[in-house]
Formats: structure tokens, C-alpha cells, sequence
């Protein structure tokens, strides 16, 4: 009975879903190439370039400069991001070319002479931009995986920048949101107009001399010369602490992946100083504790368990994650399956856990919402799982006078003030404390799973601190409730994050007035929202590609 209960549930998800798409088909399947982006210029882009015989990383490099012209309040050169890339024989690794603290950062920086911090100094000034990682992550991608030519991959960016494009209606909402606030102040900008509509033409001749110094001289392009120099100056007049030897010294970092397992599958994520792979190790580990299958989807005891597991898995978040470069973080530790065990044994099924009343581990040691994301499966087998970010939609706000680009406001996501929460409501200590050439901890969570040692999965999302519980959840829905790529990307999410003390949870779920009530009885406090993350995925079936592109943006699915 209950797996007839199932069936219906999940056709009936399927109809609703397919009754609401925004643009064009979410899925796709074919057996060759696929690239799932946020822009469907941007996912055209990268289709391209395999078509040409490029490899995932070739359409990794081609996609994130496409997405810093089409999609500004994410895609960009003057933010960073994390990379997951497994080859086709089954080699993981990782990039880390998130932003870093300026050389003159210091601890206290945003706080004024009676330690209160200042409103706003961290999100919306030139002290709340880190120095740009995402150019030089791309050359390192390009030195280590690339197969084309470094030009063929940064010349669709400037083809769109130089010769235009046209703007979607959500595209083309969020620009006139961005000049009616913070954009104001760059009427200079390609990007500034009265107002937007659905097909109108921008084009972006600064960007497109930036990106033609990038595509000629790669990595000089940016971090020197006449880019450099303007990216200081526009420091240097207001107030900005990067100089031309933050730019000099600043460098990607390939790490080691964080690897887990759940229920046969192989997990491979990131590792800190983004949180996302060993939060969501926990949070997987957690829920093997639980018959969530039997429970059901989107069951009273199900949002309960996962809400309670994501409480304290984003409380060890706040104590003991940051930049390993500067502090030691007990990864070992924190994703044993016997401190594990112990966490989830906290969780009563009858109760709420209070957030007040939850702490992070000890241990024994001396010791958006505004991203974006991409994943890209290519026909020889090699998977590319990136997500990348300016923070808050547009970043700061701020564009380089002359050279056309966004800058990111990341600084925010240092722990500003020990229990001060950032834009995103998630509050730090020590760990992530601001200090000079700092890396600032990140909730982004690139993933590619393995299924007995073949790619199975890609996915990834922009969302800030649900990025990790959006991971969780489609990835259960996947194993755990048998949903096809589709309906798992476009199912309704919930999220918990310890402080504050609520669930937010997208409004289709409210539709279900008994699970609510019931929810309310056992003391969760809840916050509606009407719309969450936007995951993007692919699964290899076989030797089929199935494509799952999120309904609530402009995502498509691009294949061949």
C-alpha cells in the first residue's frame, strides 16, 4: 500500500511540475554531451565548444565567462568559486579559487570605535570586496585539464559582450531591481538603463575589452596591466583595501575532495574552506540513521528528522569550519560515523530540538543569495560539478570604472564580529575570523556522485546557506524516494540552519495545511518563502545523459 501511495505521489509531483515550467523542456536525455547552466545562452555556449571536441573543463572555462556576461548577478570574473572534476577514468579533484582577504585586512575592519559593527560596511562598500579568484581558477582549469586552445574558450564571451544579446524576462526583472538600488551608482555602465524589458539588447563594450585582455594574455589579463591597474584605482579613490600585490600574489588551490559514502553511492564534494562537502557528509551520514524511505517524502517525521539533522550539522559549521591554510579544521572528526551517531542521537522524534540548546561538538584539538552553477558531463566521460558566486545578486554593486566587471561583496562571509550573523543569517566565531590573504568559508557544494565506480550524478546550486540543504534533499530524493532527475531538482525544499530558529519552506509545501499544523504542534517554527534554490544536475543512466534543469529560472538543459 505504501508503494502505492508512493507511485501516485510521485506521478502526481511529475504532472505538477511539468505544469509549470517557465522555459522550454528541464530534461533532456542523450548519450553523448550535456551542460546544465543557469542562462540557456550560456549552457549554448558550452554545448558548443564540446561539439567542437572540447572536454568538460574546455566547457567548464567557455560556461563561467559566458555567465559573467549573460547572467551579471552571479556569473563573473570579479568573484570565485569551487570546482569538483572527475576524469573519465575516475581521477577527482578539486579547485579552490575563492576570493582571499586583502593583505591589509584586519580583524576588526568593520567595526567602529565602540566594537558594534557597522550596517552595511561588509556588503555594500569597496571594503566589502575580496580579491578576484574566478580568472585565475579558470587558467589553472585550462592548465590542468584543457584540451582547446585557451582563445576559443574566452572568445563567446566576447562575442555576446561585443555583439549583444538579448535579455529573458527574469533577466531582464533582476537589472531593473540592481539600477533602482545599488546599480544606480554606476550610470557609467553598460549595464545601467531606466528600464529593461523582456528582449531588449544590451551590449557590454567595456566587459568586452576586459575579456579580450583576459583571452590574449590569460592570466596578465587580469591580475596586471591595464585591468589591474583599474580594478586599484577604482580601490584607491574610495576607499578599498586591494592593491596590485594582492592581485599578484593571488592564486587558486587545487585541494583533495571530501569523500564519503551513502548507501552504496560515492559522494565526492568539496572541501573547506567551503563547508559544503562535510556538512553534507554529516547530514548524509545522519539520515542513514533514519528510515526516511519508509517515512516518506515530504512526511511530518521526514521534515522533522532532516530539519533536526541540518540544526546540528550547520552548528559545528559555526565553530570549527574555516580556511584550513589558517586554522585547523577537524574534518577527520567531524564526519566520523561514531560522533555522527551520537549527534543523531539527540533527535526525538516526538519533539524540537531548540537551536539554543544546541552546540557544536568538542573535540580534543591543540588546536547568496546570489551564486550560480553549472554541471557538464562530456562525451568522453568527464565530469565538471562548478559553483561560483559574487555573494549578494550583483556582488557589491560596484563596477570597475573602464573595465566593465562586477565586484563581489564575500567579504561578509567572514565571521565579522564572533555571533554576528552575515547576509544569509549564518553567525561564526574564530575559525572564520578576518585575516589578511584569508580565504572566507563558503556554503558552496559542487558534488558528482559515483554509483560502483561510474559516474552517476552532477549537481549543484547557488542559494548561499541552503545550497547545502537543497544538495541533501535532491540527493535523498534520488536514492531514497526514487525520483527521475527532473522531479528531484523541482520538488519544493525546506531548509534549517540552527540560528535563526525556523524552517523555511518553499509555499507548495503549505498547500498541506495537516502536515503544517502538525509541524506547528511540535513547536518548529516556520517561514514561507516562495521560491528557493534553483539546482541544476545531470545522471547518467547507462548510456544515456538525463538532464534535470531547475523550473525556477531561465536553467536549461543544452545536449548533443
Amino acid at each position: 500500500m505504501i508503494n502505492i501511495f508512493r507511485i501516485i505521489f510521485l506521478f502526481l509531483i511529475s504532472s505538477c511540475i511539468s505544469c509549470s515550467q517557465n522555459i522550454n523542456t528541464t530534461k533532456k536525455v542523450d548519450s553523448k554531451a550535456m551542460v546544465v547552466s543557469a542562462h540557456p545562452l550560456a549552457s549554448e555556449v558550452g554545448i558548443n565548444i564540446l561539439k567542437k571536441g572540447g572536454n568538460a573543463a574546455d566547457a567548464t572555462i567557455a560556461v563561467q565567462f559566458a555567465l559573467a556576461v549573460v547572467y551579471p548577478s552571479a556569473g563573473n570574473i570579479g568573484g570565485g568559486g569551487f570546482l569538483v572534476y572527475r576524469t573519465n577514468d575516475g581521477v577527482c579533484s578539486s579547485l579552490d579559487f575563492r576570493e582571499k582577504a586583502p593583505l591589509t585586512s584586519t580583524r576588526n575592519m568593520y567595526l567602529d570605535s565602540t566594537n558594534k559593527v557597522v550596517k552595511d560596511l561588509s556588503l555594500y562598500s569597496h571594503l566589502a570586496i575580496g580579491v578576484p579568484g574566478t580568472v585565475d581558477g579558470m587558467v589553472n582549469i585550462h592548465e590542468k585539464h584543457g584540451k582547446l586552445p585557451w582563445e576559443e574558450l574566452v572568445q563567446p564571451a566576447i562575442d555576446l559582450a561585443t555583439n549583444g544579446f538579448e535579455l529573458t524576462r527574469l533577466e531582464a526583472d533582476k537589472l531593473n531591481r540592481f539600477n533602482k538600488t545599488k546599480g544606480s551608482i554606476n550610470k557609467n555602465s553598460g549595464y545601467y538603463k531606466e528600464n529593461y524589458s523582456e528582449g531588449d539588447s544590451i551590449f557590454l563594450p567595456q566587459l568586452s575589452k576586459t575579456l579580450i585582455l583576459i583571452r590574449d594574455h590569460k592570466r596578465a589579463g587580469f591580475y596586471s596591466g591595464e585591468t589591474a591597474k583599474m580594478l586599484v584605482k577604482e580601490m584607491s579613490l574610495n576607499g578599498g583595501k586591494i592593491t596590485l600585490q594582492d592581485l599578484d600574489s593571488y592564486h587558486s588551490i587545487w585541494r583533495d575532495p571530501i569523500i564519503s559514502f551513502y548507501k552504496g553511492y560515492k559522494i565526492i564534494s568539496m572541501s573547506p574552506p567551503s563547508s559544503g562537502g562535510i556538512l553534507l557528509t554529516q547530514m548524509l551520514k545522519m539520515a542513514e540513521n533514519f528510515p526516511l524511505r519508509d517515512f516518506g517524502f515530504h512526511s511530518l517525521k521526514s521534515i522533522h528528522v532532516m530539519t533536526e539533522i541540518e540544526k546540528l550539522s550547520f552548528a559545528d559549521r559555526a565553530k570549527h569550519l574555516g580556511d584550513p591554510d589558517f586554522y585547523n579544521v577537524p574534518e577527520k572528526l567531524l564526519m566520523n560515523s561514531s560522533y555522527l551517531q551520537k549527534r543523531s542521537d539527540k533527535i526525538n522524534m516526538d519533539s524540537t530540538l531548540l537551536s539554543s540548546d544546541i552546540y557544536a561538538g568538542e573535540f580534543n584539538l591543540k588546536e547568496s543569495e546570489e551564486t550560480t552553477h553549472f554541471s557538464i558531463v562530456d562525451e568522453y566521460g568527464n565530469a565538471s560539478s562548478l559553483t561560483t558566486t559574487l555573494n549578494g545578486s550583483f556582488g557589491s554593486g560596484i563596477i570597475v570604472d573602464g573595465a566593465g566587471f562586477l565586484l563581489n561583496n564575500e567579504m561578509d562571509d567572514f565571521s565579522i564580529q564572533p555571533g554576528y550573523p552575515n547576509m544569509y543569517g549564518l553567525i561564526g566565531g574564530e575559525a572564520n575570523a578576518v585575516e589578511p590573504s584569508k580565504r572566507m568559508l563558503s556554503s558552496m557544494t559542487p558534488t558528482i556522485l559515483e554509483k560502483d565506480g561510474n559516474l552517476f550524478m552532477v549537481l549543484g546550486t547557488p542559494g548561499g546557506s541552503t545550497i547545502i540543504t537543497a544538495i541533501f534533499q535532491t540527493i535523498i530524493n534520488v536514492i531514497d524516494y526514487d525520483m527521475n532527475i527532473e522531479q528531484a531538482v523541482n520538488s519544493p525544499r525546506f531548509h534549517h540552519q540552527w540560528y535563526p530558529d525556523e524552517i523555511k519552506l518553499e509555499k507548495e509545501i503549505a498547500k498541506d495545511s495537516n502536515l503544517i499544523s502538525q509541524l506547528k504542534a511540535m513547536n518548529h517554527q516556520l517561514n514561507f518563502v516562495n521560491s528557493m534554490n534553483r539546482v541544476d544536475a545531470v545522471i547518467r543512466k547507462g548510456n544515456k545523459l538525463i538532464g534535470g534543469a531547475d523550473r525556477r529560472g531561465d536553467d536549461i538543459v543544452s545536449s548533443y
